[in-house]
């Protein structure tokens, strides 16, 4: 079983990095193993809505790794997605990332389990979480908590590892989503099926 890491940081072994290595490293103590995706310091171009991703099978703009990204989520058996914090809002290159990620193929990702992880100098933790969170609702995922909420505290790079607590959580995640992992393959060989999904019946407020 494989875990997929996002990293929205600047920097790989920045604060985001140092929380996600965190949970790499428990994961690889369950036995499962990991791969973390730096988000890349090019540009990242906001959805527009064309809707070619529908006909071509993947997002139509092929140049800042949102469709390798989906190509690496196809194999992966769960998602740990850590962003820092920027005026009390997760990093803005993360979500239009993560926007045309699935909105383009979020096929890829039903029936896994996702967590995010937030950090930050002081606050915005909490709402950047709950923003996060909102990818895997709407595409069938399983959303994985721990012992408190998937945050870590660090302003210099490096501070990261101070927080003692923050760190325990992230483990905590690590765990439960190694369990959760096991349990899924567990329920799998024991020939319990996906749910299905009902389709169709899209509206608007106005009709």
């Amino acid at each position: 079983m494989k875990v997929l890491m996002l990293n929205g940081g600047a920097s790989p072994k920045g604060n985001t990095g140092i929380a996600l290595a965190e949970v790499a490293n428990t994961l690889s103590e369950q036995g499962i193993d990991t791969e973390v995706y730096h988000l890349p310091l090019t540009p990242t171009r906001d959805c527009i809505s064309c809707g070619k991703c529908s006909k071509l099978g993947h997002c139509i703009f092929n140049d800042d790794g949102v469709n390798e990204f989906v190509e690496k989520a196809a194999l992966a058996d769960g998602f740990v997605f850590g962003t820092p914090v920027y005026y009390a809002h997760p990093a803005g290159r993360m979500l239009s990332f993560l926007d045309r990620v699935f909105y383009s193929e979020s096929g890829q990702f039903a029936f896994k389990p996702g967590a995010c992880v937030t950090v930050a100098r002081r606050g915005g933790c909490t709402a950047s979480f709950d923003v996060m969170n909102k990818y895997f609702g709407i595409a069938n995922m399983i959303t994985v908590g721990s012992s408190y909420w998937n945050m870590v505290y660090g302003a210099k790079t490096g501070e990261a590892a101070l927080d003692i607590e923050g760190l325990k959580t992230m483990r905590n995640l690590g765990r439960n989503m190694a369990w959760l992992l096991k349990s899924i393959e567990a329920g799998r060989a024991a020939g319990v099926p996906a749910p299905e999904v009902e389709g169709g019946s899209w509206m608007n407020f106005i009709r």
